[in-house]
């Protein structure tokens, strides 16, 4: 089973599930607007991939907080995944066997799900 974690009103959300109902695909989304993600699980997706695909530097959330400002380790910045889920980029896919895609990338859909 597909997994789908974001925001309903995101673009790149709207654009990857979009991609899963023209091509088929049964998921389960999970909006972390309305349910936080636990810390457990972005550790996890932490581990599979790296810090810089999983935190989102483009968002209102990250320059409202000014986080740039602080100059974050990728340890300072796990944690900031944990409170704050918003710094999270969207979307991120669970597939297959432990397996993740972050962020929307069409040819990548295609050739990882289909």
């Amino acid at each position: 089973m597909i997994r789908v974690y974001g925001i309903k009103n995101c673009d790149s959300v709207k654009k990857a599930l979009k991609f899963l109902d023209k091509n088929n695909l049964p998921y389960e989304f999970h909006d972390f607007k309305k349910e936080p993600v636990p810390c457990s699980l972005v550790q996890k997706w932490a581990q599979s991939v790296e810090m810089k695909q999983l935190f989102n530097t483009r968002g209102t959330t990250y320059r409202t907080l000014k986080l740039k400002e602080l100059n974050l380790d990728d340890a300072q910045k796990l944690a900031w995944l944990c409170k704050e889920n918003m710094l999270i980029k969207r979307p991120v896919i669970e597939y297959a066997a432990n397996k993740l895609l972050v962020a929307y990338d069409e040819d990548q859909y295609a050739q990882e799900l289909l």
